[in-house]
């Protein structure tokens, strides 16, 4: 199962290209490594601690793609493994069959290969949850430091920590009135066997890295009062959606059969979560409590992040793994002759989950029909091959000069961030001289630009992402003739313009 789980998340893992928010990502730690901390920043973005992993990634493996997504596939395959760890909560069978569903779930290994925070957030929240249990049945101090550490975690990671927490509380005192409705054996909490100086241990350890990592390892001092002002701007953000407003049903959609855009996108990429969400409804069955407050929990946040209209599709990791308990915990609910049946029908839920996994992460994992594939860079970015090759065969040309000219243009800041002369012009802004080694230029902008050059270059149309109208890539006829042998430059400037372009000898 965890041998599964790791070759599904490191197979071809820089296949896909980087997607936007891994280039600001790893935009933001150029922005470390510059200044010698990270400015937490309350209105955008998200908390410290993944920036810092990234860092020290980069720092021990390079500067590449690979070292900036590893520590989210070693996180990923963590989650799984801490699935385990709720055997002696809700039993062998349910907790393996949840590590599993979790380890093949399209969504679960799609985001588990890119360097974004909601991995962490999934750790984290499942780490708290499973010390909260671990507390009420064993009460052992390695189940508080669980809690705690996760709780810390979580704060360290995303703003959207106040969700779970809140989702959390609330299904305690809901869990009571379950209890009250219909009891389960062995329910009364465990004597606790943890002190009050341990607790303070771990309220202090939880404290000391929420401010070391939120002040800028002590340089930025002002980044602790973010810690409460990103509630107003995130609120904000929620309830305004800011282009990513979805509809209330959206994480269904991604769950469940939809047919969109006129029946080009068939999703059904969570179907053991939705069996578990649809099992939700026999909460008051189950004679476990953990699943019962799994159950609980699940529902809670899938209201909250359904009521959000800021919908992004990797959250469904963060508030849906309870849900694939509950699926487990199906095998709990049916009398022994009916077992097969059940544990057939997982299997086959099972099966149909590894095959659109397969399929959306090694064929599709960027295509712009696939809704997971959510404002990921196109293929085209590897249009920039001869320029990256050139630059690893001889260093000398991370010194060629680069003109994007073009708004949005991430994830290239940190694709080409080696290379220091690379200048970025949005609004209507152009440098002196437009003539350079390679330009990119928006597509409103290319007869101007075109009138101004005077060099030869091969010209490619090359598209960032979807939503997005395409650009033009310039390369210097003089610089990269290499890699078109034979062919002529596709655009000669100036008055050469006018010439018919003379093939190369």
């Amino acid at each position: 199962m965890m041998g599964l789980a790791v070759f599904l998340r490191i197979l071809l893992l820089g296949m896909k290209p980087p997607h936007f928010d891994e280039g600001i990502n790893g935009w933001f730690v150029d922005q470390v490594v510059k200044n010698g901390f990270y400015r937490y920043d309350p209105t955008n973005y998200h908390g410290p601690l993944h920036f810092y992993v990234l860092l020290l990634f980069e720092c021990l493996f390079g500067r590449n793609l690979w070292a900036l997504r590893l520590p989210v596939v070693l996180v990923s395959i963590g989650c799984v493994w801490l699935i385990l760890k709720f055997e002696p909560l809700v039993g062998r069978n349910v907790s393996r069959i949840a590590a599993l569903a979790m380890a093949i779930s399209p969504g679960f290994v799609f985001y588990g290969r890119y360097a974004i925070h909601e991995v962490w957030l999934q750790l984290f929240s499942t780490m708290f949850i499973l010390g909260l249990l671990g507390l009420w049945k064993f009460g052992r101090l390695n189940y508080l430091w669980c809690a705690g550490m996760g709780l810390a975690g979580m704060i360290l990671t995303k703003e959207t920590y106040a969700i779970h927490l809140a989702c959390a509380i609330l299904a305690i005192p809901t869990l009571a009135v379950s209890y009250a409705l219909s009891r389960v054996p062995d329910a009364k909490p465990a004597k606790q066997t943890w002190t009050w100086i341990d607790l303070a241990m771990v309220l202090g350890v939880g404290a000391a890295a929420i401010i070391f990592f939120y002040s800028g390892t002590f340089f930025n001092w002002d980044g602790l009062k973010g810690l409460y002002l990103a509630f107003k701007a995130w609120t904000e953000t929620g309830e305004a959606g800011h282009g990513h407003e979805k509809a209330w049903d959206y994480w269904f959609k991604m769950m469940g059969p939809s047919w969109e855009a006129g029946g080009e996108n068939f999703t059904a990429y969570e179907l053991p979560m939705l069996a578990g969400l649809i099992l939700c409804l026999f909460c008051q069955k189950f004679k476990n409590l953990s699943i019962r407050y799994l159950a609980i929990y699940g529902a809670g946040s899938l209201v909250a992040y359904s009521y959000v209209k800021y919908k992004t599709p990797w959250c469904i990791i963060s508030f849906g793994w309870p849900f694939l308990f509950v699926l487990g915990g199906w095998v709990l609910l049916v009398r022994p002759k009916n077992l097969r049946k059940v544990y057939v029908t997982i299997g086959v839920l099972l099966c149909l989950s590894l095959v659109r996994s397969v399929w959306l992460n090694y064929f599709r994992c960027s295509s712009p029909t696939e809704p997971y594939a959510y404002v990921q860079t196109y293929n085209d970015i590897f249009k920039l091959k001869p320029l990256l090759t050139l630059a690893k065969r001889d260093p000398a040309y991370y010194h060629l000069t680069g003109h994007l000219i073009r708004s949005s243009v991430y994830p290239l800041p940190w694709t080409l961030g080696d290379f220091d002369r690379v200048g970025y012009y949005e609004g209507g802004n152009m440098p002196a001289n437009l003539d350079g080694d390679f330009l990119l230029v928006q597509q409103d902008k290319i007869k101007d630009v075109e009138s101004k050059l005077k060099g030869a270059y091969y010209t490619d149309t090359l598209t960032l992402r979807n939503y997005q109208d395409p650009s033009k890539l310039f390369l210097s006829a003089k610089v990269f003739k290499e890699f078109f042998p034979g062919k002529a430059p596709d655009f000669v400037g100036g008055a050469q313009n006018h010439a018919p372009p003379q093939t190369p000898r």
